[in-house]
């Protein structure tokens, strides 16, 4: 700690922090432009100047940049030094000589910093009057605007995009007044995080190309709390709403999981939410049409249909864990499945059986940044939980950052940090199934089978623990040797792997070294959807468990089923039934097959609780309650059905009125997950008396809203489910605990920067602590065990095995309904190594015909040079679910 003096007053600060920081996480206000508290200190925009002085008895003191400034011991500033005061002032003049005057139609109004700092140094009259520097702006793809000509030349969005996020196709060029960010030519930007542009850049010149199409300003939309659903990684967002719509996803900070930045999935990959084509009311199929029902025609008629049947339950890992409960009530235990295929659920259980290992560590996404050594197995990360990806590639600035430390430069020094450690990285080894784009990072990517990834990752292991190795050829057993002496050598190793491939041994071998490494290891297993790792401690049977019972009626929750296993299947088990119901927010192949159909609330509509590959438990709520506008739709949370159907069926009211009902049903009956009562405060939490607000002070437009329905403004809907209110009239602030707020703003910060407000330690955690609770770290440890390396696997030579390639916009399940990623799905290929595809005389392009089982799947081919041979790369949710253990032939051309 350093003891610091500000215009006369003493404060107790952080004494590894610059003066910037320090005074910001004091709730001082210095206004700056070009500093972030993910990206360092330049010191390029000088805006954050102030008054250092030697000692109490100068009086002349002398101009100082505060974000270069260490706040070191007994340091005396001023802020309000007219000389500092001034300077700032000239600053923000000479930063505004050029920029355009167009507040009023610039997207960044009323969510700029710039606005924000022009206002802090009371910069309100324009003396410039001459012809200002024009630029010509780029088209940048489908996600992001780019208006150049508002330019402040921060260079905050290049220090974002190449150094922090590692994209090569952005840069700095020209020079003095002309300089210009942007690409080398007009084109897609490359990065799957180029979304966070429009929230690193302080002013308008990257803006949300979604949001655009539906604009409206920052005040005008209604926020909750929430947790991205694209992948397992937990991601906090602040999804916002307008007129029954959801205009924009922003990112929700938190310091354990995402931080400051999201990937463009999360951000970009929502729209789904406002297709036309989603059940909005439930439906009742007559002469093979789905016709529209009212709410209690659908539950009188199910009653009645269900009573004395045997109904089967199937789940879904997209679904909350009150959904799921509320289906198990309904249909028994014995009759319940967590929706996954047996080979997804065992891969599943077994990362929720390793992380409650004893010796094993697991981090958070925070934490793997400050990793010094990361091996990787299995898992193209960027494609599969691409934020952890982003962690990664700040993992290997870590050997850099202690060159620097070294020097006694500290790492918030970004330049001198970057000059210091030069090309150093520390060790990062990938091996997986493909090229991946984190190799540009790594000290060595081996891009091998499954099998060979599995049996590389034990050798590894028998090399940390001074075991021989066997079974593999001396370039692997040397190469697994070095792997092996560079996570021993480290300070902090962590090993990555994941359910991807659908090996369990590639998972057991990463367990093994990381057991093997001792207690200073971490270990990091991805799990693919929002609430697998949930359903893995919720338990249940798989879909072939289930479906080889009897049964009269099945009840599908939030499931497409023609995703999870072969069509054929699927139509079988969904034949065996006399009644059919499905419950989604989507129109899905399972949803065309269902007798009757309850309209489901995605994730913008409801609340629920999942839990993430890292085992924290996190609750999205409500943004919105679509019947306001549309008093016709018939929305409502899958637990909601659900209950109304156990109840109606066993002539009981109903018991569950309130979210909170659900949560302690499941604390009782789940013991594994009875901390998630501790998620987030209950119900009846106030601050002052009062609800927190979703939308901001300035909301505006009710009455026009519902204008087409009626002139006569309705009472605001009634949250009975969370501590928020669906009005303005409620707490906004950032003085007390935050896991609860919905959007970021604070007096004179509207922009993200606001964030800084929340934080009990700028650019550190929220106040009171971030959102979720690690359930892993509550639940009773197992015993450690040994696992056994695969047999050496010899393949017939005529035929291929399908491994799973990931895309981060095409493998999602609702990516692909999303229409600003239409642009960014490539076409789905198979891809084929070059030594299959000149034994097979096939050039790039040409289509072939993959047999597996009963399906046929034509597509073209794309030749990878290093790609392991005897494997054909399958797309995965770019083609039908096929069983990726069997063999499969190849027919070159067209299928007969």
């Amino acid at each position: 700690m350093a003891t610091i003096h500000v215009d006369g007053k003493s404060y107790e600060v952080n004494g590894s922090e610059n003066l910037l920081q320090a005074c910001l996480s004091l709730g001082i206000d210095i206004p700056y432009f070009c500093w972030h508290p993910s990206l360092g200190s330049v010191g390029s925009c000088r805006q954050c100047a102030v008054t250092q002085y030697a000692n109490p008895e100068d009086t002349r003191g002398r101009l100082v940049m505060s974000c270069m400034t260490p706040a070191s011991d007994n340091t005396y500033i001023s802020i309000e030094d007219k000389e500092a005061k001034d300077f700032r002032a000239s600053v923000v003049e000479f930063l505004m000589t050029n920029h355009p005057h167009d507040c009023p139609v610039c997207e960044e109004g009323g969510h700029c910093h710039l606005q924000d700092m022009t206002v802090m140094t009371q910069h309100d009259r324009r003396r410039y009057r001459f012809t200002k520097r024009t630029h010509y702006n780029q088209e940048l793809g489908s996600f992001i605007a780019h208006e150049m000509n508002r330019c402040i030349a921060c260079y905050r969005c290049v220090r974002y995009y190449t150094d922090y996020a590692g994209g090569t196709d952005f840069g700095v060029y020209a020079n003095a007044s002309r300089v210009y960010f942007g690409r080398p030519e007009s084109g897609t930007l490359e990065s799957e995080f180029s979304g966070n542009l429009t929230e690193v850049c302080p002013t308008g010149v990257f803006t949300d190309k979604t949001h655009s199409a539906r604009y409206n300003r920052k005040w005008d939309m209604q926020y909750a709390p929430s947790v991205c659903q694209g992948c397992s990684s937990g991601c906090n967002i602040s999804p916002g709403e307008r007129y029954g719509e959801l205009r924009r996803v922003e990112n929700r900070f938190n310091g354990d999981v995402n931080q400051y930045f999201l990937c463009d999935k999360g951000r970009f990959g929502t729209g789904y939410v406002n297709r036309e084509d989603r059940p909005r009311q439930p439906q009742q199929r007559v002469a093979e049409q789905l016709q529209n029902i009212s709410v209690d025609e659908a539950l009188d008629s199910l009653i009645s249909k269900l009573k004395t049947k045997k109904v089967l339950g199937i789940g879904s890992p997209r679904a909350s864990l009150e959904s799921n409960f509320a289906l198990r009530q309904l249909v028994g235990p014995e009759a319940y499945s967590t929706g996954m295929s047996q080979k997804e659920q065992s891969l599943v259980e077994l990362v929720a059986s390793i992380m409650q290992s004893e010796g094993l560590y697991n981090p958070s996404m925070r934490e793997i940044e400050s990793y010094d050594a990361v091996l990787i197995l299995g898992e193209d990360l960027t494609q599969t939980a691409p934020r952890m990806a982003l962690s990664v590639r700040q993992a290997a600035k870590n050997k850099a950052k202690q060159m620097a430390a070294d020097r006694r430069t500290p790492d918030w020094l970004a330049e001198p940090v970057k000059r210091i450690g030069q090309d150093a990285k520390s060790p990062i080894y990938i091996i997986a199934s493909t090229e991946t784009r984190l190799a540009d990072v790594a000290s060595g990517e081996v891009v091998a089978s499954p099998h060979d990834i599995a049996r590389l990752g034990f050798a590894i292991a028998a090399a940390v623990a001074g075991e021989p190795i066997v079974g593999l050829e001396d370039d692997a057993k040397a190469y697994a040797q070095d792997i092996a002496a560079t996570l021993k050598a480290a300070k902090k190793p962590l090993v990555i792997s994941g359910t991807s491939l659908q090996d369990a041994a590639i998972i057991e071998a990463a367990a093994q070294v990381a057991q093997n490494l001792g207690e200073t290891a971490g270990i990091s297993l991805t799990v693919p959807e929002v609430n697998s790792m949930g359903l893995a401690l919720f338990g249940g049977q798989s879909l072939e468990q289930a479906f080889a019972q009897d049964y009269d009626a099945i009840i599908v929750v939030e499931n497409d089923l023609y995703r999870r296993l072969p069509a054929a299947q699927i139509d079988a088990a969904l034949a065996k039934a006399e009644q059919v119901i499905v419950l989604d927010h989507s129109l899905t192949d399972t949803v065309a097959k269902a007798d009757v159909v309850l309209s489901a609330a995605s994730f913008a509509e409801g609340d629920g609780t999942v839990v993430s590959q890292e085992g924290r438990a996190q609750r999205f709520y409500q943004v919105y309650d679509p019947s306001y506008y549309h008093p016709d739709y018939a929305i409502k949370e899958s637990w909601r059905w659900l209950h109304a159907l156990e109840t109606g069926l066993a002539g009981k009211a109903i018991s569950w009125t309130l979210l909170d009902d659900v949560i302690e049903e499941v604390a009782r009956n789940v013991p594994q997950l009875e901390a998630i009562q501790d998620v987030a405060p209950d119900a009846g939490y106030r601050v002052h008396g009062l609800k927190i607000a979703r939308e901001p002070r300035r909301y505006s437009g009710r009455t026009a809203m519902r204008a087409p329905i009626s002139i006569h403004e309705p009472k605001q809907p009634v949250d009975v489910d969370s501590a928020l209110t669906f009005s303005m009239e409620g707490y906004v602030g950032p003085q007390k605990a935050s896991s609860l707020v919905p959007f970021a703003w604070a007096p004179g910060w509207n922009s993200p920067q606001a964030w800084n407000k929340y934080q009990d330690n700028v650019g550190g955690h929220l106040k009171g602590g971030d959102a979720g609770i690690r359930l892993f770290d509550l639940l009773a440890k197992r015993p450690a065990r040994s696992y056994v390396a695969p047999a050496t696997a010899r393949q017939n030579p005529e035929t291929f095995r399908l491994v799973p390639q990931y895309h981060i916009f095409a493998s999602g399940e609702f990516t692909v309904k999303t229409p600003a990623m239409q642009t960014r799905i490539p076409t789905p290929v198979f891809k084929l190594g070059a030594q299959d595809a000149e034994r097979l005389n096939l050039q790039d392009g040409q289509h072939i015909t993959v047999h597996a089982g009963d399906v046929a799947i034509q597509l073209p081919v794309e030749i990878v040079e290093y790609f392991p041979t005897g494997y054909i790369g399958y797309p995965m949710g770019q083609a039908p679910v096929v069983s990726l253990a069997e063999p499969v032939s190849v027919a070159v051309g067209a299928s007969s």
